[in-house]
């Protein structure tokens, strides 16, 4: 029963929780951001260089050798995709992290609002002024 309890314990913890949301909510970004090239960005692209389709460049390295074979390709325009949507994903990432940091700093540089007086403090303060009036007198 411990080892069940031990495992429990350890994926009902904080961190492994943000960590799962974290892996989920990034699976549906980076199916946005794959979206974003293939559908938005790289069709124009391809227009302007001829109405090529990136993920269908390739080299044949080998020919069908039968009717109805499968030639050797190497495709190196799927990879040109892949790269395409690693340096637009990694950018979105970095750029979320800027803005987190930049909440997070603006969070800590804020000065914590100063603790009301007690009680002892104000019947000090009053104390104070008081005596500075009999001075002046």
């Amino acid at each position: 029963m411990g080892f069940l309890r031990e495992f429990k314990e350890f994926a009902l913890k904080g961190n492994v929780m943000d960590m799962a949301v974290g892996v989920i909510i990034g699976g549906a970004f980076g199916k946005i951001v794959s979206s974003l090239v293939n559908d938005i960005l790289m069709p124009p692209i391809g227009a302007l260089l001829g109405n090529t389709d990136f993920t269908q460049l390739k080299i044949v390295l080998k020919k069908a050798v039968e009717e109805g074979g499968e030639p050797v390709t190497w495709n190196y325009g799927n990879f040109i995709q892949q790269c395409v949507d690693f340096a637009i994903l990694a950018f979105c990432i970095f750029m979320m992290v800027k803005m987190m940091n930049r909440i997070v700093k603006k969070k800590e540089a804020a000065p914590a609002p100063a603790p009301a007086p007690s009680k002892e403090e104000l019947l000090l303060t009053e104390i104070r002024d008081l005596l500075k009036e009999q001075q002046k007198k």
